[in-house]
């Protein structure tokens, strides 16, 4: 397999839509699983959301990996929003700064295989996943 990347701009509801079809398409030609191609669709969508909603938009960049055998699938998105000012917090379930049922960051967080969260307040936010194959 090729090492591929790309980018996109995730600033509308629409958008959102656009980042799930692009995720679920390079999980595919990465040879996920059906059950960890929905996990990273699953984990994008939220991601993406969050994304428009909360950091006022900004960007997802995807990128196939190779590590020996395995093969993988790594999403970052970055806004320039106001930033999370207590991640630990954020990452607590049930804990929702709106009106959503509190398990976007912690749900994506469950499903995928790394996970990493880098905010603060005023500095926007960047979540980086990694689905394995």
């Amino acid at each position: 397999m090729t090492a591929s990347s790309g980018s996109q701009p995730v600033r509308i509801e629409q958008d959102v839509v656009l980042a799930r079809q692009t995720v679920r398409q390079v999980a595919v030609a990465c040879g996920l699983r059906l059950v960890d191609q929905t996990k990273l669709v699953t984990a994008a969508s939220e991601l993406a959301r969050n994304t428009v909603i909360y950091g006022g938009g900004g960007e997802m960049q995807w990128e196939t990996l190779q590590q020996g055998l395995r093969r993988g699938v790594r999403l970052v998105f970055a806004d320039q929003g106001p930033g999370i000012p207590d991640i630990d917090q954020a990452l607590t379930d049930g804990w929702t700064s709106g009106t959503g049922m509190g398990l976007g960051l912690s749900g994506s967080r469950r499903l995928v295989d790394e996970f990493e969260l880098e905010s603060a307040p005023g500095q926007g936010t960047r979540v980086t996943i990694t689905k394995w194959t």
